[in-house]
């Protein structure tokens, strides 16, 4: 979204607010920076933002001028008990459907039937033990074993 800061009073208007704040006036279907220019305000380019940890959130702190042009400024905040329990519920919900997803894929190596060597077997039972015993906010997957299959 293209934004301008009118140099009259700061404000920092829409491409659609610009416009109307000219209701006379033919703008062309792109508005360049020198028409902005000669309009009074200066166009406004997305400033770079900052990199959140996981329990943050970056948000808009208003404009700030660099080297001549005018840039969105973004500041980091920490997230309060609430939204922090909400970001862990959702990493837990989303790494158990990870974890299931694997005891799935893996779950026709415990059947009866299947021609597997018997420390294979024991190895797939080992693996998706660890798999249900995996720290679901902070997972370390286990590796799946290889098949060996009965000669």
């Amino acid at each position: 979204m293209t934004q301008y800061r009118i140099r009259e009073n700061g404000a920092v208007v829409t491409e659609s607010e610009f416009r109307a704040m000219y209701p006379n006036t033919s703008f062309p279907y792109v508005i360049t920076e020198e028409l902005v220019n000669d309009m009074g305000a200066d166009v406004v380019f997305e400033g770079p933002q900052p990199t959140a940890t996981k329990y943050q959130v970056t948000y808009r702190d208003g404009v700030e001028q660099v080297e001549g042009k005018w840039y969105t400024k973004y500041s980091v905040a920490d997230m309060d008990d609430e939204a922090k329990a909400a970001v862990d519920e959702a990493t837990k919900a989303s790494n158990r459907t990870t974890r299931n997803t694997k005891l799935s894929d893996c779950d026709w190596t415990q059947l009866a039937d299947v021609p597997l060597t018997e420390a294979c077997k024991t190895a797939f039972a080992t693996y998706r033990q660890a798999l249900r015993d995996v720290d679901l906010l902070e997972p370390v997957w286990p590796e799946a074993p290889a098949e060996e299959w009965v000669a």
